[in-house]
């Protein structure tokens, strides 16, 4: 299971935005929905490494270009639902422990998984491939939380691995087709899609067999 706890930085100056965060959220395949779970904080859980990196991608582009409103705490394991509906366990444990460690990073993600509690030949220690994985998410992030708004208002017209979309997109916007292309090599779009297995990839092997 994969436990995301997510915090607002920019609360003092922002405003709650928990709930924008939530709609942007929904929809999302989870086991424990998101919601919130005290303040300005969001939390939620998926079985889905997929719905995992589309959750703090998403989370990591809110905001005003470059202010890294959310942090993202990713946690590893076992998910205990308690009677007030209060999730427990090594998962959420684990996804604070991550929150905390990313509190003051440049770009606040980071994941954290326990040890498998059986070794298997050729495959990496969950902790090893927790670490890798929030490398490539972070690179990710990176790319998202750098984007300008006009970027943005192409690529959402995008469908990943869909070709021939660029003059459809130019016309919808009311641009010409050359903007299109510049807007979506600026934001190293194609980049991202490349690299988003690569982190869904090391989440689940980060959850291989962790309690």
């Amino acid at each position: 299971m994969f436990v995301l706890t997510l915090t607002q930085r920019d609360a003092a100056t922002a405003g709650d935005r928990a709930e924008e965060l939530l709609a942007v959220l929904h929809g999302l395949p989870t086991t424990h929905a998101f919601r919130r779970s005290w303040g300005t904080e969001v939390v939620g859980a998926t079985e889905s490494a997929d719905a995992a990196v589309q959750a703090t991608l998403a989370a990591l582009r809110q905001g005003e270009r470059g202010t890294r409103r959310w942090g993202v705490g990713i946690g590893v394991g076992r998910v205990d639902l308690e009677p007030d509906g209060v999730l427990a366990g090594p998962g959420p444990s684990r996804s604070r422990r991550a929150l905390e460690r990313c509190a003051k990073a440049p770009l606040p993600v980071a994941v954290e998984a326990g040890p498998a509690g059986v070794g298997f030949d050729g495959v990496p220690p969950a902790p090893d491939s927790a670490r890798a994985a929030e490398g490539v998410l972070r690179l990710l992030g990176e790319l998202v939380a750098a984007r300008t708004s006009a970027e943005w208002a192409a690529l959402d017209l995008l469908v990943p691995g869909v070709r021939g979309q660029q003059k459809a997109v130019a016309e919808s916007l009311g641009i010409t087709v050359q903007a299109v292309s510049q807007s979506i090599s600026r934001a190293r779009w194609a980049q991202e899609w490349e690299a988003r297995p690569a982190a869904r990839m090391l989440l689940d092997l980060a959850s291989f067999a962790v309690d």
